[in-house]
C-alpha cells in the first residue's frame, strides 16, 4: 500500500485579487505561506520518497514551504508543465466578479467549473498566442503523467507528495474517485489542505481523507 497527498497550492496575489491566473506566474501572498505551513502540518506523520510539482512558481514555492516544515527538503522533485494550471485563455487576469457582471454567473461558473467548456481563446496582454483549456483539455496532458509517472509509484508502496493547482488536481480526483462530468462541476478544492489518499497495489483505494485548515 502507498500514500498519495495531493495539495494545492497557497492563496496567490491573484487568489487574493479575486483575478483567473492560468499559467501567469504570479507568487504566493503572505497568507498563502501560511495556509502551505498549516497544510504541511497536518501531514508531519508522513515521510514521503518523492516529490512532483508544476513549473510555476506558486506551486513551487507552496512545496518548498511543505518540505521546509516536514524537514524533507532532501528528497527528489520532478517539476513538469503536466501538472500546471488549465490556461484560462482571454479570462486570464481579469477579475472573476466584473465578468460575473459582464458575461452572467451562470456562464463564468460554467468556464470555471464545467469538464469540456474552454473560456475564450481571444488574444489578449495575459494571452499573446490565443491558448484556451477546458478541464477536458487540461487532463488530457495531466493524467497521461500522472498514470505514467507518479500512480505507479504509489502501487509499487511508495508514499508520494503532489502540490500543484486547483484544475490539475481535480483533473487527478475526478479520476481517482470517478467522478462523472456532472459531479465534476461541483467540485472545488481549497487552497493549503491536503487531501490523502491509501492505494493498493491494484490501483484500488483504501482510504480517502480530506483534510481542512484549522
Amino acid at each position: 500500500m502507498g500514500t498519495l497527498v495531493l495539495i494545492r497550492h497557497g492563496q496567490s496575489q491573484w487568489n487574493l485579487e479575486n483575478r483567473f491566473t492560468g499559467w501567469v506566474d504570479i507568487p504566493l501572498t503572505e497568507a498563502g505561506r501560511e495556509e502551505a505551513r498549516r497544510g504541511a502540518e497536518l501531514i508531519r506523520h508522513l515521510r514521503f520518497d518523492r516529490a512532483f510539482t508544476s513549473v510555476l512558481r506558486r506551486a513551487q514555492e507552496t512545496l518548498d514551504i511543505v518540505l521546509e516544515v516536514l524537514g524533507q527538503r532532501d528528497i527528489p522533485i520532478e517539476r513538469d508543465q503536466a501538472l500546471n494550471e488549465r490556461h484560462y485563455g482571454a479570462l486570464q487576469g481579469l477579475n472573476k466578479a466584473e465578468m460575473a457582471k459582464k458575461f452572467g454567473e451562470r456562464q463564468v461558473h460554467i468556464w470555471r467549473r464545467s469538464y469540456d467548456v474552454a473560456p475564450p481563446k481571444d488574444k489578449t496582454e495575459w494571452n499573446p498566442d490565443g491558448t484556451s483549456e477546458s478541464l477536458k483539455d487540461t487532463a488530457a496532458r495531466t493524467l497521461p503523467y500522472f498514470n505514467a509517472k507518479i500512480l505507479p509509484l504509489v502501487k509499487a508502496g511508495q508514499h508520494i507528495l503532489v502540490v500543484a493547482h486547483g484544475n490539475s488536481l481535480r483533473a487527478i480526483v475526478m479520476h481517482l474517485d470517478r467522478l462523472t462530468k456532472e459531479q465534476v462541476l461541483e467540485l472545488n478544492i481549497a487552497t493549503g489542505p491536503p487531501i490523502l489518499y491509501e492505494i493498493g497495489a491494484d490501483g484500488a483505494i483504501l482510504k480517502k481523507v480530506v483534510h481542512a485548515l484549522s
